[in-house]
């Protein structure tokens, strides 16, 4: 590549100015000179690791290989990955677009070392292709280093210092609390010092004012942090003591946004080419310019960031919805909505129009956002249109909350009802104010803190988890034996306690295993752990950082015994045949609608199994009875199990093996074909397809834009729903004499049903009409009111209608007072004309004053409302109270 010098302004001195795209190029090519394995970013969404829903850093996908329990096989490694962060530190989602350079999805560089290189050379090389590569000014790079903590026995980071020192003047190598420059991934596990670049991109002038030194972790929105060295050097465990890990690790990370931000001369990561084309997409879509306004500059700042999160998490099979990761994205694409809503006069659906800009802009680098196009237009507008028609009814309730309160002589909304808003409906508490703020009104917003904080404590309450330390029993790594066996012997390599909502649990990592863990939607295996003396339960296997781990709720007495790992066989078989079903349903869909269907996600259980596919329409009831016979014939087939557990991936994606988006995949693959269906998957599966013996589909629904679920069963269960169906049938034939054309019959049945229906409606109507002639023929007028009464035995919804009747059409004023018996239950119902609501009475009250001669109690509206009782005897009294409090004697 060459790289062109020249001069931005006086102040700025900078190389030629690359683009985004090859900045990104120029970062993989440095680090592959130095002969580092350049690897695809990881799927943004994190699927198999209960403690993380969205990739937040680059090394979560080296998480396994930093723990240790999967062997290193590339010691260098580089790449540029796709992150997402809503929270912590500076990532409050409602503080996006507020400022130049702070996101929700971002791309963060990173070069590691596992066991190779350490300190000195990750501070050469950062140097070197900082300012050697990408012709950044020297002067103004500052770097921090561990300042040490007495508290913990560790001293300043002088080794980082020392290497720093060959770069950058004493001035500019900056000590740092534990806070900025010690790095953890968590209570426990791996951890050490940090060493931060900073770059300064002020002016001349504002640096000889205020030294950069005095700025660096200050906020500042020109003097920020580019780029994270972190020395993985120690481990820490549950009672916060640290040891030396036995392996080093290397892992760097600097955000792509910035350092563009910093090559192209600007004051704000909005304003480089990774935003602006979304930007000034969104301007020519809503007629407004960039710069004119800052509401609206900070409302295309919020839609540009955000539509690229809501694109990669579709991408990576995270579709909007109201539960964990799919909450999260719903909300994000919510904020933007109502951005636009709010300050770019939005009414309609416009976001998904920007999708070709993104496509542009990143899909060289991330093909995904081309292959899934369609898919993504229709997730992002379906619920852009969603959430519009919510903004309205939200709307509408805030509009009826602050009616309330001004009638109640009140100029403060509750924090409740404020948080409420934002709950369900969206609205943060900024446009709750804006809208208050125009009916002269504010929010009690310590209230709304308080509603939010017990959200988060409940939160956190579902989620908290204690973990001791893993008390290790032997040395070794863990290995799979299920696919080929039900059992093996074994031995506890290490294991440890757990309390989640009051419940103590031990989590066992065993030396080999034939339990499945659960990921690639299969649940995992039940079993037991047999020794000479005693049986534990396994309740569940989970795969944490690809590592199977088995929870009982009793700790062996002997834990260095040597057990039989057992699992539940008749479990497992079932799971296997739901598993194939969803192979043979995925091909069968793919012949029967087009090989546009892509599976979107699944769930396999013993009892059943759930697919998620794309498609835009619902199938109909050919298409559906289409894909059983082809999935049935594929079963008689007995297609017999071929797999090959170790394939290069593009060896595997050559002979046609299906590849899902959102998966992460390694060099190598396990492949499983049955028949035409191949397709790479981890899961356990029947050795033939006839031992299925048949597969029945039980509903058929839309579960997002563009995204369809099948619901089926298998073998056994399908056996049991044919069989209740035949029950079924049977029955209903036994209810008519087993006629033989029970459909016929049914049909036949139901016409004469609505043919008396609409006779007995006649009837009613006739009924009707002339009990409301006898009922008026009574009618009596006291003290300027037409006063009609009734008591009777009667039906309430019967009685209702003759009221509404006469309301409509009596247009003097008047009062009906009905009361009705039946049973042992009795009713209490007042209608009242416009007038004499006008002058005041109320439905409503008169029942609630009048219902304790019934022995109830009801309500209403101020000119009908009904009240419900079970003393009918006390009707009368109920009645004449109705008539006092009118004033009618």
């Amino acid at each position: 590549m060459q790289i062109v010098f020249q001069i931005i302004n006086e102040n700025y001195t900078l190389y030629y100015m690359l683009t985004s795209k090859e900045t990104r190029e120029s970062f993989k090519a440095f680090f592959a000179s130095k002969n580092h394995r350049i690897v695809p970013s990881a799927p943004m969404v994190i699927k198999g690791d209960p403690t993380l829903m969205f990739t937040n850093a680059g090394m979560n996908q080296f998480k396994d290989i930093i723990l240790g329990n999967v062997a290193v096989r590339h010691a260098r490694i580089a790449d540029s990955q796709k992150c997402l962060r809503v929270s912590g530190k500076h990532n409050d989602l409602e503080e996006v677009g507020r400022d130049t350079y702070h996101h929700t999805m971002f791309e963060m560089l990173g070069n590691w070392s596992f066991g190779d290189y350490f300190k000195q050379e990750a501070i050469d090389w950062a140097w070197e292709y900082l300012t050697s590569v990408l012709g950044l000014d020297a002067g103004r790079l500052y770097a921090t280093v561990f300042e040490g903590s007495p508290a913990e026995g560790l001293s300043r980071d002088d080794e980082a210092a020392a290497f720093w020192a060959k770069h950058l003047p004493a001035s500019h190598i900056l000590n740092g609390s534990k806070k900025d420059n010690f790095w953890e991934m968590g209570d426990t596990g791996p951890c050490g010092p940090c060493s931060e670049i900073h770059i300064d991109l002020r002016t001349g002038a504002e640096r000889r004012s205020v030294d950069g030194a005095q700025l660096v972790n200050g906020d500042h929105p020109q003097v920020v942090e580019i780029w994270n060295l972190v020395f993985m050097q120690y481990n820490r465990k549950a009672d916060g003591s640290l040891e030396p890990l036995p392996a080093k690790v290397i892992d760097t990370g600097m955000g792509f946004e910035r350092l563009c931000m910093a090559i192209q001369g600007k004051t704000s990561n909005y304003d480089t080419d990774v935003f602006q084309p979304i930007i000034r997409q969104i301007g020519r879509l809503t007629g407004f310019t960039y710069g004119g306004d800052e509401r609206r500059d900070v409302a295309m700042r919020v839609i540009a960031d955000h539509v690229r999160t809501i694109a990669f998490s579709i991408t990576d099979g995270q579709l909007p919805s109201n539960a964990k990761a799919g909450y999260v994205i719903r909300r994000i694409l919510r904020r933007a909505v109502r951005y636009g809503y709010t300050f770019l006069e939005r009414r309609e659906a416009f976001m998904y129009a920007l999708l070709p800009v993104l496509i542009d802009t990143m899909g060289d680098a991330y093909p995904e956002l081309s292959a899934q196009r369609t898919l993504i237009e229709k997730v992002i507008k379906e619920e852009e249109e969603s959430f519009l028609r919510t903004l309205e009814t939200g709307i509408r309730l805030l509009d009826r909350k602050t009616s309330e309160a001004k009638a109640a002589g009140l100029h403060t909304l509750n924090g409740a009802d404020a948080f409420t808003l934002y709950d369900t409906f969206g609205f943060p508490l900024d446009l709750t104010e804006l809208i208050l703020g125009e009916h002269g009104m504010t929010v009690d917003v310590d209230g709304f803190n308080v509603e939010m904080r017990k959200q988060k404590e409940r939160a956190r309450n579902a989620a908290a988890m204690e973990t001791g330390d893993w008390v290790t029993l032997s040395e070794g790594d863990s290995r799979f034996t299920g696919y080929d066996f039900f059992e093996s012997e074994a031995i506890i390599l290490r294991y440890r306690k757990v309390k989640q909502k009051n419940r103590e649990l031990y989590q066992i990592v065993l030396d080999q295993t034939p339990f499945y863990a659960e990921k690639g939607g299969q649940v995992g295996d039940k079993g037991w752990l047999v020794s000479d003396s005693e049986a534990i339960d396994v309740i569940d296997v989970k795969s944490e950082n690809n590592l199977a781990v088995h929870l009982t709720e009793r700790l062996p007495e002997d834990p260095t015994a040597t057990f039989t790992a057992r699992i539940d066989r008749e479990k497992r078989r079932r799971c296997e045949c739901n598993h194939t079903g969803t192979h043979l349903l995925h091909e069968a869909l793919r012949e029967t609608l087009g090989t546009h269907v892509e599976q979107r996600g699944s769930y396999v259980s013993p009892e059943s199994l759930r697919f998620d596919f794309s498609h835009y329409q619902k199938l109909t009831d050919e298409e559906l009875r289409k894909v059983e016979r082809l999935v049935a014939l594929k079963i008689r087939s007995d297609f017999k199990l071929e797999e090959n557990r170790s394939m290069p991936v593009a060896q595997a994606k050559e002979m046609g093996a299906m590849a899902l988006f959102g998966e992460k995949y390694g060099d190598e693959v396990r492949v499983v074909k049955y028949g035409g269906s191949i397709e790479l998957c981890g899961g356990t599966h029947i050795p033939s397809t006839g031992m299925i013996g048949t597969l029945r589909i039980v509903s058929e629904s839309s579960i997002a834009a563009g995204v369809r679920r099948i619901e089926a069963i298998t073998a056994e269960a399908a056996e049991e729903y044919f069989f209740i169906q035949q029950d079924i049938i049977r029955e209903l034939r036994s209810l008519v004499n087993n006629v033989p054309n029970l459909i016929q019959t049914i049909r036949k049945s139901i016409d004469e049903n609505a043919d008396m229906k609409k006779q007995l409606e006649v009837y009613a109507s006739e009924r009707a009409a002339q009990l409301k002639k006898e009922i008026l023929a009574h009618a009596a007028e006291r003290n300027g009111i037409k006063v009609i009464r009734y008591t009777g035995s009667g039906n309430t919804d019967f009685m209702k209608g003759i009221a509404f009747q006469i309301r409509s059409e009596s247009k003097e004023r008047f009062a009906f007072i009905a009361g009705l018996s039946e049973g042992p239950k009795c009713t209490l119902m007042v209608t009242l004309s416009d007038g004499l609501v006008d002058e005041g009475y109320s439905a409503a009250q008169l029942v609630k004053d009048a219902a304790r001669h019934i022995q109830g109690g009801g309500g209403g509206q101020p000119h009908f409302a009904t009240a419900g009782g079970k003393y009918p005897e006390g009707l009368p009294l109920a009645v004449e109270a109705v008539l006092e409090s009118l004033g009618i004697n």
